[in-house]
């Protein structure tokens, strides 16, 4: 998918020039600790040890984190190699970050469902 077509890794891409957006393990980590992350975005092939990590600080420290994307799109639409974590540093990008997602979210219910609404209409019988 590129990036013309995926507007969260555009708004990411934009995130990271305006150096509101830390990426890697490390500093994705401290940005949760020190309350900065308004939102972690986690690559939906990173690792479920990274995976159970992130989302253990991210639940205790009250920061919501997504799984999206691939490492490699992810890294790619911020400039850099691969990277599992990123966390977003802007209130407001966080914010339509997530929107956009929801947006994405919606369109992919709307098109597998698209014969009218009787899928699985005997369901039970």
């Amino acid at each position: 998918m590129s990036l013309k077509q995926n507007k969260v890794l555009s708004l990411l891409g934009l995130a990271m020039r305006g150096r509101n957006l830390v990426s890697g393990e490390f500093q994705t980590l401290e940005a949760v600790k020190k309350g900065t992350a308004h939102l972690v975005l986690l690559a939906e092939d990173a690792s479920e040890n990274t995976q159970k990590k992130f989302t253990d600080k991210c639940s205790y420290y009250g920061v919501p984190v997504c799984l999206y994307s691939t490492r490699d799109e992810l890294g790619r639409a911020i400039g850099k190699d691969m990277r599992s974590s990123l966390g977003v540093c802007d209130a407001g990008l966080a914010e339509a970050i997530v929107r956009q997602m929801d947006m994405e979210k919606l369109t992919k219910l709307e098109t597998s469902s698209g014969n009218g609404g009787k899928h699985g209409e005997n369901k039970g019988t």
